[in-house]
């Protein structure tokens, strides 16, 4: 099934991306993220148009919202209805027409921008590209630098399954740099702390993020959205409800599409084991089962009103998340 081939760590014998890289650096880069490297996506991450879709936050700040009430933006004038405030009525409309206007405003918004990150161990591998873990650190950083030169709070949850990283959710640069050194320093990108244990981890997390994100916020998820039950969806149906909610999914190419038919020999570190890709079967049922996957993820984003965006370990991840972006914003 796909999701035996998902907790695979390594690349396949045949290609792997170090053996095109040509320096250590660049390798490690393939697999795991430093704090440099997140640091320095600070430039691009201004071509990223990480822009609001529903505000519902109850606070002041710098973004629009659906609530109209007191604030600083004039929205209209109509008719002034019994228990209207009458230091809002708008006399010019009032002399012109004979009848009493009051002023409706829609007041600007301040928005909380929360990732939830998961580093749990389907996500240390591929067979191009980067690790689906280093794409969605890669996307996280861009996404949280973005959120930044757009004058929101970050914050979020980073998760293994040991480990979890709660960030409140704070301005400025100082918390852009505080969340890029716990997601580059989190001890699930050493290979010694990485042991699959129960699922429950991400429903914990799911849970957490429930009470850090405020009506309002935008969520954004970066996941491959494997070993999740219902438990964890109903919670993200939950999120959707009063936040705007993004599904950032990541696979790898082999998961989507099997190598021509040959025995290739895949590794987890420790074990090896020979995947016979001959058997035309074999190869269609893996298929079916990435589609399937991927297709009820889309699925649910479409019935409760949330983005899905996926995003291969191959891609070129800045014009993967421009465009991607752009299309949301339509």
């Amino acid at each position: 099934m796909m999701s035996g081939f998902s907790w695979l760590k390594n690349y396949f014998a045949r290609q792997t991306p170090a053996e095109k890289s040509p320096t250590p650096h660049a390798a490690d880069e393939l697999v795991r993220v430093s704090s440099q490297s997140l640091i320095g996506l600070r430039k691009q991450a201004e071509m990223i148009g990480l822009n609001a879709i529903k505000i519902l936050a109850p606070q002041s700040g710098a973004y629009l919202s659906p609530f109209k009430g007191r604030g600083m933006d004039f929205e209209e004038s109509r008719i002034y209805q019994p228990g209207d405030d009458i230091r809002n009525i708008d006399w010019r409309v009032t002399a012109r027409s004979g009848n009493a206007h009051t002023k409706v405003f829609r007041e600007e918004r301040e928005r909380a921008v929360l990732m939830w990150i998961d580093l749990r161990q389907p996500m240390f591998f591929a067979t191009q590209g980067a690790f689906k873990a280093v794409q969605a650190a890669r996307a996280a950083a861009l996404l949280a630098w973005s959120a930044i030169q757009h004058g929101d709070r970050l914050g979020g949850l980073i998760f293994s399954e040991q480990q979890h990283e709660e960030l409140r959710p704070q301005r400025g640069d100082r918390a852009a740099l505080h969340f890029i050194k716990k997601l580059a320093h989190h001890p699930a990108w050493e290979r010694s702390a990485r042991r699959l244990t129960a699922n429950g981890t991400a429903v914990q997390s799911l849970i957490r993020l429930r009470r850090v994100a405020k009506p309002g916020s935008l969520v954004i998820l970066l996941s491959d959205f494997y070993q999740l039950d219902e438990q964890a969806e109903s919670h993200l149906i939950q999120l959707a409800r009063h936040n705007d909610v993004m599904l950032l999914f990541f696979y790898d190419p082999l998961e989507a599409h099997l190598p021509t038919g040959g025995l290739y020999p895949i590794s987890d570190g420790d074990h090896t084991m020979l995947l016979n890709t001959g058997d035309p079967v074999v190869r269609i049922r893996h298929e079916q089962n990435f589609q399937q996957h991927r297709d009820y993820w889309q699925g649910l984003c479409r019935r409760h009103g949330l983005f899905f965006l996926e995003c291969a370990t191959s891609d070129p991840l800045e014009q993967r998340l421009q465009q991607g972006l752009r299309r949301r914003q339509k």
